[in-house]
């Protein structure tokens, strides 16, 4: 329900941001073969209208007939920007969902497949579909760097490649680093813990299933309740859940009938690989990168 509810808000507000009202665009130009000083004081477009733009916009406003666009030219551009919207629905939308309610500290232990499938696939369908709604758009160099729309294409095309490249970095240098054990052996699974210790029995991909609870170490292994080391995709095991259980709506009665195993210790030397870190550091960027996104947009439509 959340991760409906995370896409719905998104793709309610991205339908906000893309609508505009309707007005002289290049399609006018491109239908009359007039240049955009016809309309406009700016030979690039966009900004102070001329008295001809001033008319045509006065009788647009008030209802009069437009110059339709060439069918082809105007089917296209709405099937490329049909497609750039939903990609950026179900982009956009899983990033915010990992970010603020998985957090990345679940992937950070091993990247899921399917969502890297997903963000390649989002990252190639807004490239694509980016580059044909530009093309339609921008018709010289004036109109990409000398106009309100252009520069904030440019700032919007900058923070798309920024991601792309952090996508890079992720998946092909720190991504196959992550989850790999450091130069240590393996934890027998019973005995003290540190924090390290305890990530590692995750309930994935085989490897028992363990928490902590008020210090003391339990097995969820084999729990109905626990599949794959995950509790109502709320709660992963691997990790100290003390504070989760306060906000639970059961005490710790609940586990006494799981095994202690051990007990829970602090380590000064537990610190996160420098990999690890850097996996934070870029899962945070792209979250702050989708917030400038949705900025331009508000700029764009302003």
């Amino acid at each position: 329900m959340r991760r409906c509810a995370s896409a719905l808000l998104l793709a309610t507000a991205l339908i906000a941001l893309s609508a505009g009202p309707a007005a002289g665009t290049e399609d006018f130009a491109a239908c009359t073969g007039l240049p955009c000083a016809h309309c406009h004081e700016n030979p690039a477009g966009g900004g102070v209208l001329t008295a001809r733009g001033t008319a045509y916009a006065g009788a647009v406003a008030a209802g009069g007939q437009r110059t339709a666009p060439a069918p082809l030219r105007r089917y296209g551009r709405g099937v490329a920007l049909f497609i750039h919207i939903v990609t950026a629905f179900l982009w956009f939308g899983t990033i915010l969902y990992v970010h603020l309610i998985l957090k990345p500290a679940y992937a950070a232990k091993g990247l899921p497949r399917g969502e890297l499938r997903l963000g390649w696939a989002g990252i190639i369908s807004m490239a694509v579909t980016g580059t044909i709604l530009a093309l339609m758009r921008i018709d010289s160099w004036h109109t990409l760097f000398d106009t309100r729309f252009g520069v904030l294409l440019c700032v919007k095309i900058g923070l798309f490649l920024v991601m792309a490249a952090t996508a890079l970095l992720v998946t092909f240098v720190i991504g196959p680093r992550l989850g790999k054990q450091r130069g240590r052996s393996p934890h027998p699974g019973r005995g003290e813990f540190t924090p390290g210790d305890l990530e590692h029995f995750d309930g994935r991909e085989g490897r028992r299933a363990l928490v902590a609870v008020e210090g003391r170490g339990r097995d969820l292994t084999g729990s109905g309740k626990w599949p794959g080391g995950s509790h109502f995709q709320r709660h992963t095991a691997g990790k100290d859940l003390t504070a989760a259980l306060g906000q639970a709506p059961h005490g710790e009665g609940k586990l006494a009938a799981f095994p202690v195993v051990g007990t829970l210790v602090s380590s000064a030397n537990d610190r996160p690989a420098p990999h690890e870190r850097g996996f934070f550091f870029m899962a945070y960027l792209n979250l702050g990168i989708v917030v400038a996104v949705l900025l331009v947009l508000t700029l764009w439509r302003l």
